[in-house]
């Protein structure tokens, strides 16, 4: 069994971000489709945006007013979640949530093996966006649903498209936002790489580039990502789609990390003096080099 260990700074104070945890109405905005909460004796979240979510599957173990931790079953095993909350005494008014699971599947066995402890890499990453968003008094980003093998969304970025579109390409600013090492060849037939080539021997493909509007990557496996940038009354519309995969398998996971990237592309647009808000990111098995925290 492997654990994950995330650390992320919010800018809000750390009684807002427990409120934004424990309200059952504000997990029905940021986290899960569905929310029952009655401290200290339940915790629990399920439906569409949640793996496995057609029933609650955690058992709240301990709540105060910085700390929480639950079981969730996931895959009919144990796992356990644990978040905590302090103040950042190197910026005032700001939280740091640690949040910390165990028993799920690390680094690299999430690539290929199937079930929802595979997911929760990319399932933290986005719901932990979401909540500092939510805290922050931002729009959250698109969640994940688990019952559709559709995989399309569309977000407003206050930016110029040029600006949008050079942030998305460019391999020092996408490395910055999206968290990890890209390199690439910008041209159709040109390498994609996420880790770099010499980490990434074979790494996914451009299929077609329109330059300053749109972009088709086809990673292999028959899974095909796109994107289109588009004006729209002085912000920038993106449209963004996963398709061509096998529907028996969707890919949730690689889902799940687009989304949260482009929670972040959005911040890094928008939040002034951008810094990303990642302290701390550990995958049991995952390299290092991979990770560029900002």
């Amino acid at each position: 069994m492997a654990s994950l260990k995330k650390v992320i700074r919010i800018a809000a104070p750390p009684g807002a971000v427990h409120r934004a945890l424990t309200d059952p109405a504000a997990l029905r905005v940021w986290l899960a489709e569905h929310a029952e909460v009655e401290l200290p004796n339940r915790y629990e979240f399920w439906g569409r945006f949640t793996p496995n979510g057609g029933a609650a599957h955690q058992r709240l173990r301990h709540a105060d007013d910085s700390s929480l931790r639950f079981d969730w079953e996931l895959d009919g095993q144990p796992t356990t979640v644990d978040i905590g909350l302090a103040a950042d005494s190197g910026d005032g008014g700001s939280t740091l949530l640690t949040l910390t699971h165990t028993g799920i599947i690390g680094w690299p066995e999430v690539l290929t093996e199937t079930g929802d402890r595979g997911l929760m890499h990319t399932y933290w990453t986005l719901s932990l966006a979401n909540l500092a968003d939510y805290a922050e008094g931002r729009e959250p980003s698109p969640r994940c649903d688990f019952t559709t093998t559709t995989f399309r969304c569309e977000i407003l970025i206050d930016a110029d498209r040029q600006a949008v579109y050079d942030s998305m390409t460019d391999p020092e600013q996408a490395s910055r936002w999206f968290g990890v090492k890209l390199e690439n060849e910008l041209e159709p037939g040109g390498r994609w790489a996420m880790g770099g080539f010499e980490a990434n021997p074979d790494p996914a493909r451009i299929v077609d580039i329109q330059p300053g509007q749109s972009l088709s990557i086809d990673w292999g496996g028959d899974m095909v990502e796109s994107w289109e940038l588009a004006d729209s009354d002085g912000h920038t519309r993106l449209t963004y789609v996963h398709s061509g995969f096998d529907e028996t398998n969707p890919p949730f996971s690689g889902w799940l990390g687009a989304l949260s990237g482009l929670a972040e592309l959005r911040r890094f647009h928008e939040v002034k003096n951008w810094r990303s808000r990642w302290v701390e990111v550990r995958l049991d098995g995952l390299p290092f080099e991979l990770v560029t925290n900002d």
